[in-house]
């Protein structure tokens, strides 16, 4: 008997056939992306194509050509330089762990529990990712200043105060940088078979035994990619940093700040700060294209 394989025309052959897709034969070479069409871009596609891309990129490519490339070196090794290089990767690093900390359990509830409201509590986590930035920190300062809703009693209490405080600089990035987080978790735990879990807990485990030791090992690459997109969102985080801890050196002044202040005292120093965090963006992407590619192939 014939191999039906060798036998069916792939040409012929529908979407989702046998393998699951169009024309994928033996060979990657026979396999036909999804999405994408034979022939060339119409004319009234491609030029407007061509000038969102020529818009995208060139104040990157003028940001390199106008780089003081000889003089970068002594740039960054300035004293001001170096503590805001020094604060932002602490403040950032810092903001990513509470990220880890608050967001995992988040994503876990959103994804495996069923409970009333919980489409407003998703819409809610999400928001601090269109509200813009300045907001969110007059919405921290309202919240944890020394006269908010909960930092009074910080400051009554404990004798705690957040704003204009390093502490305060990693509470506003956590704020902006978390939703990132339990996004690509929560994503992650959805695709993940939940009956893992089931088979764990049917052999004695407890809930919190069959996320530790079955569920977190499942979802580590989504763990791992939602910190480094929460960490590179809060090591460019400027808005709601500026408005509830201010922009003190040494303390306070992150990347972001120190360059809007060198720029118009020091131009130089502003891009040599602008070209790390633009080699940051770039290795971030390079970090998780993998990812990407796998989602969306």
């Amino acid at each position: 008997m014939s191999d039906p394989v060798t036998a069916f025309d792939k040409t012929d052959a529908p979407a989702d056939t046998l393998t699951g897709g169009p024309w994928r034969g033996r060979g990657r070479s026979r396999v036909r992306p999804r999405g994408r069409v034979r022939g060339g871009a119409p004319l009234p596609l491609l030029l407007p194509a061509l000038v969102g891309l020529v818009f995208l990129l060139l104040p990157l490519v003028s940001l390199l050509v106008r780089a003081p490339w000889r003089s970068l070196p002594e740039q960054l090794t300035k004293p001001e330089v170096w503590q805001a290089l020094q604060l932002s990767l602490f403040s950032a690093t810092a903001a990513t762990a509470v990220s880890l900390v608050l967001g995992v359990p988040l994503a876990w509830l959103l994804a495996r529990t069923d409970f009333p409201g919980r489409g407003l509590v998703r819409a809610l986590v999400t928001l601090p990712l269109v509200l813009p930035p300045v907001v969110g920190g007059v919405a921290l300062l309202l919240a944890l200043g020394r006269n908010g809703v909960v930092g009074k009693l910080l400051d009554s209490w404990f004798g705690i105060t957040l704003p204009f405080t390093t502490a305060g600089v990693v509470v506003a990035e956590a704020f902006v940088a978390m939703p990132f987080l339990v996004i690509s978790v929560e994503g992650t735990l959805r695709a993940a078979d939940p009956r893992y879990e089931e088979a764990a807990m049917t052999l004695g485990a407890s809930r919190f035994t069959a996320f530790r030791r079955v569920t977190l090992p499942l979802i580590a690459p989504g763990i791992a990619a939602g910190s480094v997109l929460a960490w590179a969102r809060a090591l460019g985080e400027f808005g709601a940093t500026i408005t509830f801890a201010g922009n003190f050196p040494g303390r306070t002044q992150t990347m972001p700040l120190a360059v809007y202040l060198a720029l118009q005292s020091d131009p130089a120093a502003a891009i040599a700060l602008s070209l790390v965090l633009l080699a940051v963006s770039i290795a971030v992407l390079a970090g998780l294209r993998d990812r990407w590619m796998t989602a969306v192939s």
